[in-house]
């Protein structure tokens, strides 16, 4: 009796370990894509080499290639206190993600295309591509995107947390605000280089005026859905459809607070002690971005403890959700690893496998799952770079 007891507490835990070995070997053969991370951030404040594993964040080489990354898209993201310096900042963001890949060669290559993505995974390398978080970045001049593009930027959140003059964000009073005729010329812009326009954090309007202009397939790159967590960033059914009719992509966000609504609630309710402790270590370590770039993460953390973080499990709903809603053509990853709190159980870009093991799980073909982690978005990239040509 007492050996089927035991037996019966194996089994699960070796179907377990057969379900991630399986996925490990799903990320060796798929392109797995990531389309934001912030680590630029800690690359520049902090000084972080990616070729040493770090105890701290979410991502570096080593923890990359446990994961099974293919492909990072680095977030190039301009905090409003740099303003009216927000291209100043975000060059310097670039300077330091081009001096990873230049450092670290052997493993770390730019990538500009969708072609150059297979070519450096086939190498064996990791490519890395950026992304701009936010329009204030260009600071209303759109002849800045021809910079940007050349230094190897892909796609830009045509808004942050905060509105523009020409676009408007989920995050602030432009939430009722859409595209005004400059924003419309960012778009048609962005289609013109061959730049993916993402409207992650941007207003419902700006979503559905983007959605007229674009020539060429949006994305959104760090996005859940509104069904399942009712937050203004996260994206409606009726947004999903619309997305795949357009050949988009909804790149599934990781964040604890876009995923679980109860988690969201629970920290709404401790937002302005938080915001006022935020803003007093911003004040003291001004003139120390390094320590500054610490103190926060530690307050982040010691907050994030206090509250009902959900379960890792959490992401694929929203993937299945999107999937359901959109398609299986139409649904990617976009972690926000190293800017935001991850759920329980995805420490760092190294546990990826988990989210492929709980795909196959739910009776995911690995078809599919291969689309999910990458294909998808390599799709939308080649469709941009058509539109561009014509």
């Amino acid at each position: 009796m007492r050996f089927l007891v035991l037996l019966l507490m194996v089994l699960p835990l070796h179907a377990e370990d057969e379900l991630l070995k399986r996925a490990k070997e799903i990320h060796r053969r798929a392109i797995v894509i990531d389309t934001h991370a912030d680590t630029p951030l800690r690359l520049l404040d902090e000084g972080l080499d990616l070729g040493a594993r770090s105890k701290e964040g979410h991502l570096d080489l080593p923890r990359m290639r446990e994961g099974g990354l293919g492909a990072e898209f680095f977030s190039i993201y301009v905090a409003p206190r740099f303003a009216p310096h927000f291209l100043a900042r975000g060059m310097a963001e670039i300077g330091a993600v081009l001096d990873q890949v230049e450092k670290h060669g052997r493993e770390l290559e730019l990538a500009r295309t969708a072609a150059d993505i297979r070519r450096i995974h086939a190498a064996g390398k990791i490519a890395a591509l950026m992304g701009v978080e936010g329009g204030h970045t260009i600071e209303n001049d759109p002849r800045v995107l021809d910079v940007l593009y050349r230094m190897g930027v892909r796609y830009m959140t045509l808004t942050w947390a905060i509105s523009t003059d020409w676009a408007g964000s989920s995050g602030d009073s432009g939430r009722n605000r859409g595209l005004s005729a400059m924003g419309r010329d960012v778009v048609a812009r962005m289609n013109r280089l061959g730049m993916m326009v993402d409207i992650s954090h941007v207003s419902d309007p700006t979503f559905w005026d983007a959605l007229k202009v674009t020539r060429a397939p949006l994305i959104a790159s760090h996005s859940c859905c509104r069904a399942l967590c009712d937050h203004p960033r996260n994206l409606t059914d009726d947004m999903l459809r619309a997305l795949a009719k357009n050949g988009g992509v909804a790149q599934i966000n990781f964040y604890s607070g876009f995923l679980d609504g109860g988690y969201a609630a629970a920290q709404k309710k401790l937002e302005a002690q938080y915001e006022t402790e935020d803003k007093q270590l911003i004040g003291k370590w001004k003139d120390d971005p390094a320590r500054m770039s610490r103190e926060r993460r530690r307050l982040e953390n010691q907050y994030d403890a206090r509250l009902p973080r959900p379960s890792f499990e959490r992401i694929v709903d929203h993937i299945d959700h999107a999937v359901k809603v959109a398609g299986v053509d139409h649904v990617g990853l976009g972690s926000d690893f190293d800017g935001a709190l991850m759920p329980r159980g995805l420490d760092d870009v190294s546990k990826l496998p988990l989210i492929t093991a709980e795909l196959l799980r739910r009776g995911y073909r690995e078809p599919d799952i291969i689309k999910i982690l990458g294909a998808n978005l390599l799709r939308v990239m080649e469709q941009a770079e058509k539109a561009a040509g014509r």
